[in-house]
């Protein structure tokens, strides 16, 4: 059993280290700090299923440190969701696949709102529908699953956590953002007590 841990362990461990890494990390920074520190937008992220679940973890985070994000279901945007939208602000899609219908339905109906409206894709597959429609595409180097199946979504879901931690800290960086601005954001619990500790209130 240890041994089959620590392969699942390993697996998953070469997944992260094979991410790509390029100037796409760059220019999403960019241009989310110019959607949203600039021009007053947020950060809009979306997902179906497993993704949606990385997409809400994703903007809860940024939000927690000073980026306004908010997550819209995309099958709760065709039914009013929608109007969440504001001129200013940057979509976050994620989809391994990269042609999830309801995620290219969203970008549809995002666009009929504001034209210029532009996209950040988090995807394995960069070739993909969705990541044409994109200005800034993020592989994920899509890693084979550790599901025995190769079907439940395990090693994609990691690689795109890591992904959004590394915007996330990127961005913190980008601001300056300081543990005085993470405790007016995080009042309860441990870490609002430490962020607390760390300003000396």
């Amino acid at each position: 059993m240890e041994t089959i841990i620590r392969e699942i362990l390993d697996k998953e461990a070469e997944a992260v280290r094979s991410i790509p890494v390029g100037p796409h990390y760059s220019e999403a920074v960019e241009l989310i700090y110019r959607r949203v520190h600039q021009e007053g937008g947020k950060v809009i992220t979306s997902g179906m299923g497993k993704a949606g679940q990385i997409g809400i973890n994703i903007a809860t985070t940024f939000s927690s440190t000073g980026t306004p994000a908010v997550f819209l279901h995309p099958s709760e945007a065709q039914h009013g969701d929608l109007g969440v939208i504001q001129p200013h602000d940057v979509l976050l899609l994620i989809s391994n696949s990269g042609k999830t219908r309801e995620i290219l339905e969203l970008v549809e109906l995002a666009g009929r709102l504001y034209a210029d409206l532009p996209l950040i894709v988090i995807t394995g597959n960069p070739q993909g529908e969705l990541a044409s429609l994109a200005q800034v595409v993020i592989p994920t180097g899509h890693p084979e699953e550790v599901c025995p199946l190769g079907l439940t979504p395990t090693t994609s879901t990691t690689v795109m956590t890591v992904i959004g931690d590394t915007l996330v800290v990127l961005l913190m960086k980008k601001t300056g953002f300081t543990a005085e601005g993470y405790a007016k954001r995080h009042h309860g619990g441990y870490l609002g007590e430490q962020s607390r500790k760390k300003i000396g209130i």
